[in-house]
């Protein structure tokens, strides 16, 4: 792809919880505003738009944008369960790096419902069949388990197994998740707990506490990717550049009867190495990662799926505090999912919009300082794996 894409505008609101949000389309709007004004641009020079969300009818992402400006543009709609955020960034970089488009507006929202991840359509195979087929191979009869906490909380008790890890290492994250989140003005909960609180909370499933569990989340974040010659014409900003990116989808090792790759390892560390080698970096060059930190368990065998400590190394990477501030990487500097929240659709987007602000020197009391490079990792189950490389030029 010959043309190089930059991000010149982000935007999102707020999370909250179900009980407290607006609706989708109000969310979804503010979003789109919020992106289109910090890079001082009107909806009509957008060519094309990208709309993620996982549950709603369909044409959702009309519905949002219209809001906006009805501009006839085309409105792709998305759905790649928890990474149709930046899959929603995927197809728009890929527009604009292609030459297809010069001006792309990716934007995500979701409007949840309270409790537990659920499928709501039973009168159909389910896409999480091959997925539930291994976990019953593997962990036999387990009662009334919510499906996503049965899968990770799986996957992080196949990690301890493996390396002899004491289960209480995982609590260890939601603490460092709760302390980031506290300087985020867009996360939803900011209250600093101990590691007492979330070993004392109720356990759900394997490892798994409640306080190592992401919360059902309602939000919208947005991103305007556009080219160099663009971005030059209209006087936008070209501080931040997307690098390299990848996305990858499950491969036969992923139903092999390791639970670490049934919830994405193995996407995840070959769409890392894709982007690595794509841009020539070392992964121990990187200051500044968002993860998927859906639960404690995935945010540490992320660690090393991403390259950021070799594996069977991530309790000393935790123990050391080369995962925050002092350390080696800054990871999930906004909260992450476990503290910011996670809006399914929106949550990819919120990572860009973050790692902008770091890269800008925008991101306030929660600044990586001298950030030039950052990470984005995001997955779906399903599946699907985008890694995102940006860096900040000039």
């Amino acid at each position: 792809m010959a043309e190089r894409a930059f991000v010149a505008g982000v935007g999102m609101v707020p999370f909250s919880t179900p009980s407290k949000s607006a609706s989708y389309d109000v969310l979804g709007e503010a979003a789109v505003r919020a992106a289109l004004a910090d890079a001082g641009l009107g909806l009509a020079a957008v060519e094309q738009a990208y709309a993620g969300y996982v549950y709603g009818d369909s044409t959702s992402g009309q519905n949002v944008l219209y809001r906006v400006g009805l501009t006839g543009v085309p409105v792709i709609n998305v759905n790649n369960n928890c990474s149709t955020g930046s899959s929603a960034l995927f197809l728009a970089r890929q527009a604009v790096a292609s030459g297809a488009a010069d001006c792309v507006l990716a934007f995500g929202f979701e409007q949840m419902q309270r409790g537990a991840l659920k499928e709501h359509w039973g009168d159909r195979p389910s896409p999480f069949t091959r997925f539930d087929e291994v976990v019953d191979r593997v962990q036999g009869e387990v009662g009334a388990v919510p499906l996503a906490p049965r899968y990770f909380g799986g996957a992080g008790a196949a990690y301890c197994e493996k390396y002899d890890l004491d289960p209480a290492v995982f609590a260890h994250i939601s603490v460092k998740s709760r302390r980031h989140a506290a300087a985020n003005p867009y996360a939803v909960f900011t209250t600093p707990v101990s590691l007492e609180e979330v070993l004392a909370s109720p356990s759900v499933f394997g490892p798994l506490t409640r306080l190592q569990c992401c919360p059902p989340t309602c939000g919208a974040a947005a991103a305007l990717v556009v080219s160099e010659e663009f971005a030059r014409a209209h006087s936008l900003r070209t501080d931040v550049a997307i690098t390299a990116q990848a996305m990858t989808t499950d491969t036969p090792d992923s139903f092999d009867g390791d639970l670490m790759r049934l919830v994405g390892y193995e996407m995840t560390a070959s769409a890392a190495l894709q982007v690595y080698e794509q841009a020539g970096v070392d992964p121990l060059e990187i200051p500044v990662v968002e993860l998927h930190d859906c639960f404690t368990t995935n945010e540490l065998i992320s660690y090393e799926a991403l390259g950021l400590t070799p594996e069977g190394t991530a309790e000393k990477f935790i123990r050391d505090g080369d995962n925050t501030y002092g350390g080696r990487v800054v990871t999930n500097p906004s909260g992450g999912l476990l503290s910011k929240g996670h809006p399914l659709g929106a949550t990819g987007l919120a990572q860009c919009a973050e790692l902008v602000w770091q890269l800008r020197g925008q991101a306030g009391a929660r600044q990586v300082e001298g950030a030039r490079l950052a990470l984005q990792h995001n997955i779906g189950l399903g599946g699907a794996a985008v890694v995102t490389l940006y860096e900040k030029v000039g």
